[in-house]
């Protein structure tokens, strides 16, 4: 019998690997952007720009990049589904309290300089992402570790946490480049080395999302 013809596909081993240096990349930037050329990170202090250098550091390595891991997880650790999926629960949980800690820094820093919040869609979609991040991480944990759905039901519901989540994903990935170019604009910062930072940070994030989404769609190597 004539071999069967395989048809050219991709793996998601090389994409993970991508996704992996993206995350080497952006949070070496974010630490030298906010270290270097921002005067430090700090919850007390009184120069309140380190109150809120908290704020990108938390919801872009915190929540993004590590949430995309936490998405990744069951591509990228060769280990049993369970300690996969225990992985994945973690991660995800480092990231939804990473972007907490980033939403109450940026609300501590705009209340000790008397600037008023939630005025613009920036702020608005990031409440509504760390929400509906938060609404994800408690349907999955009823859903999946305690007490559990039936399994039919978690077979029902996975293909919509898939979904969801991804959406979230790249919703937060939306929210993070409206922070960026706002901060841009208000620093002014054009034509120097902070700038390629800022914008080099940007591009980085949306390369990353979307090594995250190829991951998921992509079949694991044979």
């Amino acid at each position: 019998m004539a071999p069967r013809s395989r048809s050219y596909q991709i793996s998601a081993s090389p994409v993970t690997i991508l996704a992996h240096l993206l995350f080497i990349a952006v949070t070496t930037l974010v630490l030298v952007w906010l270290l270097d050329k921002r005067e430090g990170l700090a919850f007390e202090s009184k120069n309140k720009s380190k109150i809120f250098n908290l704020h990108p550091l938390f919801m872009i390595i915190g929540f993004i990049l590590i949430g995309g891991e936490a998405i990744m997880a069951y591509k990228t650790i060769p280990a049993t589904r369970r300690t996969q999926k225990a992985v994945h629960g973690v991660l995800h949980s480092i990231a939804l309290v990473s972007g907490a800690l980033g939403i109450f820094a940026v609300f501590k820093f705009q209340n000790e300089q008397g600037i008023a919040d939630m005025y613009t869609l920036h702020s608005w979609l990031g409440i509504i992402t760390i929400s509906l991040y938060a609404l994800q991480w408690l349907l999955a944990f009823f859903s999946y570790v305690f007490p559990g759905a039936e399994k039919g039901t978690r077979a029902t519901y996975q293909s919509w946490h898939t979904l969801f989540g991804l959406v979230i994903f790249f919703l937060a990935i939306c929210t993070a480049e409206m922070g960026l170019l706002q901060k841009f604009l208000k620093l002014g910062l054009f034509r120097n080395q902070e700038a390629l930072i800022v914008n080099f940070t940007g591009l980085l994030i949306v390369l990353f999302g979307i090594s995250v989404g190829l991951v998921v769609v992509l079949p694991r190597p044979y």
